[in-house]
């Protein structure tokens, strides 16, 4: 009688790590890592070699020490005996502000120019094309120097709105001022001010954050409410009526925080040769913004186009059947379906954008880039130091911006069973 039993199996050989296709590739990923972090130690070893035979060490007390100089516009509190650190923080925030109200303009300016660059106006449609080939075919840097100079050339002196005889008068009904020098705007005081929180290296304003969390607050209300008539409407086939509701929970907490913290507007007024009051934004803040919403909108308006022309005409046909208004189609129907394509290229304009601020310094705008890895850095010499921290701000912004939009691309993708 024959018995037949399973060959043994062969044991593990050296030889399989190259020749065996399960043990390849995790072999060739391991040799290449070593060879990536071989060469990274060799460029780091060398370099700290090279700057101790200049008498050189790596080092980061610059930060602690005096700054010096002043910046004109800022956040936080800052004065030239703050140290370098706080006008890194400064600069970092003066960063953040233009790229968030930049990002925010660019998607309106885009959005609005996408649409209409296929709207069946051939004037319109003409006019969108011109705006969007002119702005993205044109360096940025000329864009805010040219929009710069128009403000510095073209608007008058604070002194000009002085008198009787004023040769310039106040805009937006006698609220805002647009000098050649800044621009005055009104601002919102609290009589019944909360004061600020103290975290050693930054004090916040406890009614901004009242603010900000009413605003926020509002915000995802707002969604919870659309969200259950979404529900009603899938369910019963008829939508309740939220338009009430949305007004009520977007603008009442705001509402609120504002009487409760005795909140009113301080409009700017001339005194002597400035115009005291309100708030003064210089000119190079507004020049920049203006140029990067400008010039990242017009790249903007041809991912929208893109976007919707992905959509099947056969879905604006249907909604046409069904008796949808072509403003209705687009907003409930194209828009929609079209994000799925829109957002992944929406992420690398506002990375762009971001990354594009850097070009501030041209206009004296004082950002990270010119505080940090621009007066600081001469002033300390420290130009390795500097600009590693540089380079990891804009990594972390960056890497943020990403993150957040990405969470958001997830909620808005088509899901699958």
């Amino acid at each position: 009688m024959a018995v037949i039993t399973d060959e043994p199996k062969a044991g593990f050989r050296l030889s399989m790590l190259i020749y065996d296709t399960r043990y390849r590739s995790i072999t060739i990923q391991i040799v290449v890592l070593l060879l990536f972090m071989a060469g990274a130690a060799w460029l780091i070893d060398n370099l700290l070699r090279n700057l101790a035979s200049l008498g050189r060490g790596v080092d980061f007390s610059f930060l602690w020490a005096r700054s010096g100089y002043d910046i004109n516009q800022t956040l936080v509190e800052y004065t030239n005996d703050s140290t370098h650190a706080r006008a890194w923080l400064v600069g970092l925030l003066n960063t953040i502000l233009v790229a968030f109200l930049g990002c925010i303009a660019a998607t309106l300016v885009g959005v609005v120019a996408g649409v209409l660059r296929l709207s069946n106006n051939w004037v319109v449609a003409r006019l969108m094309t011109v705006y969007v080939e002119t702005f993205r075919n044109i360096p940025l840097l000329l864009w805010i120097l040219m929009i710069y100079a128009i403000f510095t050339e073209v608007l008058p002196a604070p002194n000009a709105f002085r008198g009787e005889n004023a040769t310039s008068t106040m805009s937006l009904f006698g609220t805002t001022a647009f000098t050649n020098r800044y621009t005055a705007i009104p601002w919102v005081l609290f009589d019944n001010s909360m004061g600020w929180l103290n975290l050693g290296f930054i004090q916040i304003s406890i009614d901004f954050t009242l603010v900000v969390a009413a605003i926020v607050g509002g915000f995802f209300l707002n969604r919870a409410l659309i969200a259950r008539a979404n529900r009603i409407q899938e369910t019963t086939g008829q939508r309740p009526a939220t338009w009430w509701q949305s007004l009520l929970s977007l603008f009442g907490p705001i509402t609120a925080v504002f009487f409760l913290l005795g909140g009113h507007f301080e409009l700017p007024e001339l005194k002597g040769f400035n115009f005291t009051g309100g708030i003064q934004v210089s000119n190079s803040l507004v020049a920049l913004w203006l140029a990067l919403t400008l010039y990242t909108g017009a790249f903007i308006a041809e991912i929208v186009r893109g976007g919707i022309n992905a959509i099947s005409r056969g879905q604006t046909e249907a909604s046409f059947a069904l008796g949808l208004r072509p403003n209705r189609t687009m907003n409930l129907v194209i828009l929609p379906q079209a994000l799925r394509v829109i957002i992944p290229p929406l992420i690398s304009q506002y990375l762009n954008l971001t990354k594009n601020s850097s070009l501030a310094i041209a206009v004296g705008y004082m950002d990270v880039r010119g505080t940090l890895g621009g007066i600081t850095l001469n002033q300390t010499g420290r130009g390795l130091e500097a600009m590693l921290l540089l380079m990891l701000t804009y990594l972390l912004i960056s890497l943020t911006i990403s993150g957040a939009m990405n969470i958001y691309n997830r909620s808005v993708k088509l899901k699958e069973r």
